[in-house]
């Protein structure tokens, strides 16, 4: 199973807590957290984009680093691990964001990967006058599979002619071109992004779902499978997990529920009004999940709380799961959770090869 860390791109990590560590993100701050991922063999580091935050009393996700320029920063001071950025693609054109990616696909040597997402948060757009209305939510995945075909066109052929309902492009060019397929990343969890994924994408992102649940996702493997079953294309899961572990599984579950107990409501309403605006999609979206009041203050994430023991005994779970290729994980102090992991939890992972003493040194 391969491992990857969602690295703290916006303030305070994935926590709506006043009790979870508090800062600002940093290139210092992730360089420190992809270089030892690196040094403890992790596979892949992916960041998000936010350009709008929840507010509230933590300020939550309010300050944000920019994706495709972090990477290309960390592609410059890493030497193995994979780099994955996201495209916020209602703002970025499809050639743009083609050139970019090439651009930090020479500066990587062929480790960076695409994350493309289609909007769900309103204000994040309209505040610079670019949300396309309402009725998008309803076409965003149609949007998308055009993005994406004009991506492929101009990484494989360095050129487009690409007419559809939301881009006309007149031969576009492209070069220099990436090295190697550049892969794609979707992280939809509902009908209409499981079968833009098996269409298009190469990996899947979802939610875990529970506490201590560690397999309570298995369903969404099962729909992938059926959406690429149509498609004939071979598309993994990869789930999104937050590890919460100490020495003992006592001193993990009180600092989980610390956590809870500091939940910045404020920002946790916020986050349930957004998700509301949009009457187009069903209750499987990731957003929905993330909003559900049951576990909002780390926005409805898979959790895993528990001595390293326990912890690496639930990742085994799940990658027994069939269709799971690997996982996403945060943790609640990034710099000491990467290197706990690192340490304490992936060399007691069956699921996991074991990282030669040489090179953690």
């Amino acid at each position: 199973m391969e491992i990857g860390v969602f690295i703290p791109i916006g303030n305070n990590g994935w926590l709506l807590s006043e009790n979870a560590p508090q800062y600002k993100p940093s290139f210092d701050l992730n360089k420190e957290v992809v270089l030892r991922a690196e040094k403890y063999g992790l596979d892949f580091a992916l960041s998000m984009i936010k350009l709008r935050g929840f507010g509230g009393k933590t300020e939550f996700w309010d300050h944000n680093l920019e994706s495709f320029t972090l990477m290309a920063g960390l592609a410059s001071v890493t030497t193995k691990i994979r780099l994955f950025a996201t495209a916020a693609t209602l703002v970025m054109p499809p050639a743009i964001v083609a050139r970019m990616a090439s651009t930090i696909d020479s500066i990587s040597h062929g480790r960076f990967g695409l994350n493309v997402v289609t909007g769900w948060q309103r204000p994040e757009y309209s505040q610079m006058g670019m949300w396309p209305g309402d009725e998008y939510f309803a076409k965003r995945y149609d949007y998308l599979a055009e993005y994406v075909q004009i991506l492929r066109d101009l990484w494989g052929k360095g050129q487009s002619d690409f007419k559809g309902d939301f881009f006309k492009m007149d031969d576009c060019r492209l070069s220099p071109r990436p090295a190697a397929e550049m892969k794609l990343i979707c992280a939809g969890q509902s009908d209409a992004g499981l079968a833009f994924t098996a269409q298009y994408a190469d990996y899947n992102f979802g939610f875990g779902k529970g506490v201590n649940t560690p397999a309570a996702f298995s369903s969404l493997n099962t729909r992938l499978a059926a959406a690429t079953a149509k498609t004939g294309r071979h598309v993994e899961s990869y789930l999104l997990f937050m590890i919460i572990a100490d020495e003992t599984d006592a001193a993990a579950r009180a600092r989980w529920e610390y956590i809870k107990a500091g939940a910045d409501q404020e920002a946790i309403a916020w986050l349930g009004q957004q998700s509301a605006v949009d009457k187009s999609s069903g209750t499987d979206t990731n957003v929905r999940q993330m909003a559900d009041p049951t576990s909002a203050v780390n926005i409805n994430m898979g959790t895993l709380v528990g001595s390293y023991e326990n912890v690496a005994r639930m990742l085994d779970e799940v990658a027994e799961v069939p269709g799971t290729g690997g996982v996403l994980l945060t943790f609640d102090d990034f710099v000491n959770g990467i290197t706990a992991f690192g340490e304490r939890i992936q060399p007691l992972m069956k699921s996991r090869k074991a990282v030669p003493v040489s090179e953690v040194a």
